[in-house]
């Protein structure tokens, strides 16, 4: 059920992704990973009627079903050059000080303006990073070429919320949310296999 302080949230972040559209001619895109918020920021944009390109990148070990889901809802799908399982062939495995694999995978510029779906709930370091709902975000050194207007319209969203959204708008999630009788289960993280910042 959608209410009220929901309500308003949703509002917020559709006033906050047109602001963003008003002042720009190009297309925005919404960073799309297949998961549960990456399927409401998509819902979001749609809504505020921006122009978007939803954009996967494919980090070669997402759990199965996810592209699948990805061609579903129409987003663009960007494959690597290298895959996982080649990077560690020559880098090793990664670990929680060196995470090789995001960058070459996943944190890269595509384009200049980028709708992510970040939220602070998710754990104590976002909460403690994230304290704004737009920021600058460089990819390597900070030159033009590397800068991205971050946007992060669920920043203040908790699970219950991306909950009562996903059933209000009878949004269908990756298989990876769905328990065996079908529910869904909006405390899964859909991330990469074997990812070593993973709980």
């Amino acid at each position: 059920m959608i209410t009220e302080d929901l309500q308003r949230k949703i509002d917020r972040a559709i006033r906050l992704l047109q602001g963003i559209q008003n002042g720009y001619d190009g297309e925005i895109e919404v960073a799309y990973s297949g998961g549960k918020d990456s399927d409401v920021i998509l819902q979001l944009a749609k809504e505020a009627g921006i122009r978007y390109r939803a954009i996967y990148r494919n980090t070669t070990i997402d759990p199965p079903g996810t592209i699948a889901h990805v061609g579903r809802m129409g987003a663009e799908i960007l494959r690597p050059k290298e895959t996982f399982f080649q990077l560690v062939a020559k880098k090793g495995f990664p670990n929680r000080f060196s995470r090789f694999c995001c960058e070459k995978l996943k944190e890269y510029k595509v384009m200049d303006k980028c709708i992510m779906g970040v939220r602070k709930s998710e754990s104590s370091k976002r909460n403690e990073r994230y304290n704004e709902p737009t920021e600058c975000r460089w990819y390597g050194r900070k030159t033009e070429a590397n800068h991205v207007e971050a946007i992060y319209p669920i920043l203040d969203w908790t699970d219950n919320d991306v909950l009562a959204f996903v059933e209000d708008r009878h949004l269908t999630l990756a298989p990876v949310y769905y328990t065996s009788r079908g529910q869904i289960d909006v405390s899964k993280r859909l991330g990469c296999m074997c990812c070593p910042l993973a709980t």
